[in-house]
């Protein structure tokens, strides 16, 4: 599945091989997993994130989950079901992963009513894993295309967080708009906030867009609203790991601080949202479960304290935007805008 940029995944049945995305920027280290509460430990611990790219992980889990069950001589429904709940456990605001596992579970019910057997299930299962993974790389071009309409050349853009091939199949989300607008020809500049405290912008984004040779300038996160003032930004885009009904967005916190900044100096904030991602059974964000992180992610930087012995750190890993800071959510079926509780539906319903 080369795409010509960093792959976060790759599958050979039945081991899952996850780039550790803690050890990047200095190292290129492939983790093995063959068991799918290893699959799920790998995500909980962060050797992969981003919301797509945690759903395809799951998927490839469950596969994992069947061909276990096969050799292992296990209770096949039982096992399933518990390699579920312990993948579905392991990050609770990324809405991917449960829309994938409840796709496995949906496959692998019809072939249990069926009678088939656990070793063809796993195959099966892993068909479809990889039909989910090259599904989103689609899906991330398609929306590419999209967003790179909404970028005119030479736009100087911000981008928090990591939504690229790292955090997805491939080719990325957010970070997909700025590689399909410079497949386009045209000129861009990407400032890259560093998210902390796991510095999911400055470790990653920067390694892949220098990898690409794509111009990006690092900037701390508290150097947005200056550039804003400075008239240096002319576009923010996200990716989310949760759109609700009415347009709110979960992202990597710190989103939400970006959205205010937009809003004060008329700068359009876009959301790069794969349909995978969107939960229309949430009304809005006030319901998103945010996941909290360890305190020691705060309190210390690459295992090196930098507060004092002994204090408190608060460590939610998301936040929410409200829709009326959100310019457009774009996917891969078009374009959403203002009313999202109708707009989003609607592309939802397109064939």
């Amino acid at each position: 599945m080369s795409q010509g940029t960093v792959e976060a995944l790759l599958w050979e049945p039945f081991e899952l091989k996850m780039l550790d995305q803690r050890a990047l920027p200095h190292e290129t280290v492939y983790l093995r997993y063959t068991t799918a509460e290893g699959v799920a430990k790998g995500i909980k611990d962060m050797v992969v994130r981003g919301a797509p790219a945690i759903g395809i992980a799951a998927a490839y889990g469950m596969a994992i989950a069947a061909h276990e069950a096969a050799t292992g001589n296990l209770d096949l429904k039982e096992h399933l079901a518990s390699s579920q709940r312990v993948l579905a456990a392991s990050r609770p605001t990324a809405v991917n992963l449960f829309w994938a596992l409840e796709r496995c579970l949906e496959v692998s019910e019809r072939h249990m009513e069926d009678g088939g057997s656990a070793q063809d299930l796993a195959k099966i299962l892993s068909e479809e894993a990889v039909s989910i993974h090259e599904d989103d790389i689609a899906r991330n071009r398609s929306m590419g295309a999209f967003g790179a309409e909404l970028i005119p050349d030479g736009s100087r853009v911000l981008t928090h967080c990591n939504a690229g091939a790292l955090a997805t199949g491939g080719h990325g989300t957010a970070l997909g708009v700025i590689r399909s607008v410079v497949e386009d020809g045209k000129s861009i500049e990407v400032w890259v906030d560093e998210t902390r405290p796991y510095l999911q912008g400055a470790r990653l984004t920067l390694y892949e867009l220098m990898t690409e040779g794509i111009p990006a300038k690092l900037v701390s996160d508290n150097m947005a609203g200056f550039l804003m003032s400075r008239e240096q930004v002319d576009a923010v885009i996200v990716g989310t790991d949760r759109t609700v009904a009415n347009g709110d967005v979960a992202n990597k916190i710190g989103t939400y601080t970006l959205a205010v900044l937009c809003a004060r100096h008329k700068i359009p904030f876009y959301v790069a949202c794969p349909l995978s991602t969107l939960d229309l059974n949430i009304a809005s964000g006030k319901d998103i479960p945010i996941e909290e992180r360890s305190s020691d992610e705060v309190t210390e930087l690459s295992g090196v304290r930098i507060a004092p012995e002994g204090a408190e750190a608060y460590h939610p890993a998301f936040d929410v935007t409200p829709a009326e800071l959100v310019t457009a959510i774009i996917t891969e079926r078009g374009v959403a805008y203002p009313p999202y509780s109708d707009s989003l539906p609607q592309l939802l319903a397109k064939d």
